[in-house]
């Protein structure tokens, strides 16, 4: 049973504008993800909206890539051991880094809303937060992009079938 969620939410951007409800949104799905992972106890995550420009310094310092992304990682557990807030007892899984900009594009781009391609990105991050990743493709992958599409269903968010591009 999940105590209690603390998502701490901060906007290092100023290049567009934020809608209203999207930071519930983001609080959502990151309950979502839990629930459906039935995480036990309490936890913290931090999210940090920025632009392009940020996202990029932060890609190439973490990753050695010198261009801008979608969204970063950043978990603090590992296995399933997490740092524990003194304070309040909650697990601490990670920070959540989400390019507004680069969200904005994607949506565009894949043809559906903000709040569609801002919650994939939560969910997408939350997962990796929680020990998933795709970089190996294969099972693991195709695992988490059921994860991913289960929760976003049960949020009445629905991939529409432009989602998927060819890749050329």
């Amino acid at each position: 049973m999940i105590d209690k969620i603390k998502v701490i939410i901060s906007d290092d951007q100023h290049t567009v504008k934020i809608p209203s409800g999207v930071r519930m949104l983001v609080r959502r799905c990151c309950n979502a993800v839990l629930k459906l992972e039935q995480f036990r106890g309490s936890a913290e995550i931090s999210v940090r909206f920025v632009d392009n420009e940020i996202i990029k310094e932060l890609n190439n310092t973490y990753r050695n890539i010198n261009s801008e992304t979608d969204v970063l990682s950043f978990p603090l557990g590992e296995n399933g051991v997490y740092d524990i807030n003194p304070d309040s007892g909650a697990y601490l899984l990670g920070d959540i880094v989400i390019s507004v900009e680069k969200a904005y594009s994607q949506a565009d781009e894949f043809g559906h809303s903000l709040d569609r391609e801002m919650a994939f990105l939560t969910v997408h991050s939350m997962l990796h937060l929680l020990g998933y990743d795709h970089v190996q493709g294969g099972l693991e992958a195709v695992r988490m992009r059921e994860k991913e599409e289960q929760v976003l269903s049960q949020l009445g968010l629905k991939r529409n079938e432009s989602y998927y591009m060819d890749e050329e």
